[in-house]
């Protein structure tokens, strides 16, 4: 048996260590990770992802801890993946493992890693879907990914995550002129953290104004496919449970208050997580979402292979620089020289279909 092997065996045991080391395989793109997350697959499918987003300073990191303190409590397992910005000279994650999840420190059941968001777009890189992947086929019961909540570019964490949550802090109405644009479209619940804090009622009016003009919100523009939507109620004012609701032809999109230093609203906002899950599961969007997920991991990993197979032709013709000369100098131009490059790959696929006929 190959060491791969045995490490993919003590994953499915339910190996803390495995689970770690095949992590780091993944994030440094080791030597058969490929051949490792190709052999995880058929063991995934059990877990229930949640993406935690939102502008800084919301609270996500301590929200995340209790949201994972609770599910302890409930005697679920829990993983957190928590991406953080890259270091400019490492590619590393710059705030090492988390140290805010303080309530959840030395429970094994609870498994947070820190990934590096390593510069891709919506800070989710490939190797934190493999990592979710891992997570899953380990057994974990909730695997929570947090983003840097960087803005538009999150929308990214809808391709891994089954139910976002999109945190807005308090008295924080010009960003949410600049969310609704970006992130609170992909929100399936919203999450108003810190409402023991002023401001917070304008935070979910400004919320509830923004969703009943149809304008952002809940995927109101209609591109995330559960969530065509008219609203049809609106509720108020926080007494521990839900403050606000969508009322859509599918999902209802609510608006959670939260404090989460003292765990207030943390047990209704698991509640609404699994009403999302039933939802999905209940109404087959859960296997679009599922399809709709794998189509793009397919796309990602051509783009990746495509992208090496070429940068090795460019070294073969004297590298991007040389050919950039040439273009310079007017011999050519960077259409002709990418034609050329994808020549042979387009006389190799049509060698296949010829072959397949």
């Amino acid at each position: 048996m190959s060491s791969d092997e045995e490490l993919l065996e003590a994953l499915l045991a339910g190996e803390h260590r495995a689970l770690a080391r095949v992590i780091s395989k993944i994030e440094n793109r080791s030597p058969g990770y490929r051949d490792l997350v190709s052999e995880i697959y058929a063991h995934t499918g059990g877990a229930d992802v949640i993406g935690i987003t939102g502008s800084p300073g919301a609270g996500k990191s301590t929200l995340v801890d209790k949201l994972a303190e609770t599910y302890r409590d409930r005697g679920e397992t829990v993983g957190v993946i928590a991406i953080d910005p890259s270091s400019p000279f490492t590619g590393g994650a710059v705030l090492g493992d988390r140290i805010r999840m303080a309530s959840t420190v030395g429970d094994m059941d609870v498994f947070v890693r820190s990934m590096s968001a390593r510069g891709t777009l919506g800070g989710l890189s490939t190797a934190t879907a493999d990592a979710v992947k891992a997570m899953d086929a380990f057994g974990k019961d909730k695997i929570i990914i947090e983003t840097v909540g960087a803005g538009q570019n999150e929308i990214d964490i809808v391709r891994t995550a089954d139910t976002v949550a999109v945190l807005v802090p308090p008295g924080s109405g010009d960003d949410i002129q600049t969310l609704k644009a970006g992130i609170l479209e992909i929100a399936d619940v919203f999450v108003v953290n810190k409402a023991d804090r002023p401001g917070s009622d304008r935070t979910v009016q400004e919320l509830r104004d923004m969703i009943q003009l149809g304008d952002g919100g809940g995927g109101m523009s209609g591109g995330d496919g559960h969530h065509s939507q008219e609203v049809i109620d609106a509720h108020d004012d926080w007494d521990g449970e839900v403050a606000d609701v969508e009322e859509t032809a599918g999902w209802t999109t609510p608006i959670v208050e939260t404090v989460a230093t003292k765990g207030e609203g943390v047990d209704d906002l698991i509640s609404e997580f699994a009403n999302h899950r039933t939802y999905l599961v209940d109404s087959g969007e859960h296997a679009e979402q599922v399809r709709g997920r794998y189509a793009e991991e397919i796309r990602t990993l051509l783009r990746e292979d495509v992208h090496a197979l070429l940068e090795d032709r460019l070294a073969e013709r004297g590298g991007i620089d040389d050919l950039a000369e040439s273009v310079r100098q007017g011999e050519t131009d960077p259409y002709s020289i990418a034609g050329e490059l994808l020549d042979p790959v387009e006389d190799c696929l049509d060698e296949l279909e010829t072959e397949d006929a």
